[in-house]
């Protein structure tokens, strides 16, 4: 498994005995797992019109990872609001917000 830098820190830490792991109170425990079942709940149901072109590239993409297509626009989306996808006007949009030295307004 492949950690980034701030995983690779923890683990240092902890092996080295800098960091202890502690159970989570009660309190901690039922936030945690309300906080992961509502993650996990996909309660939102949406239709959306594609170009057949799309469509059938989706259902290809999602053939070739082996899960459902509605999974992978789905997971798209996600990963797009979270911003660990982006478009390349976003990344044009950001360029000219640096180049500025300020914000886009």
């Amino acid at each position: 498994m492949k950690y980034d830098k701030e995983e690779k820190a923890i683990i240092d830490a902890y092996e080295k005995g800098k960091m202890k792991v502690s159970t989570p109170s009660k309190k901690e425990l039922a936030s945690i797992k309300a906080t992961a079942k509502k993650t996990l709940v996909k309660n939102r149901r949406i239709t959306i019109r594609l170009y057949d072109h799309d469509y059938q590239g989706i259902q290809k993409k999602a053939m070739e990872l082996g899960i459902p297509y509605q999974t992978l626009i789905s997971g798209i989306i996600h990963r797009y609001i979270e911003g660990e996808l982006t478009s390349e006007e976003d990344n044009h949009r950001l360029q000219r917000i640096v180049a500025k030295g300020g914000h886009s307004r």
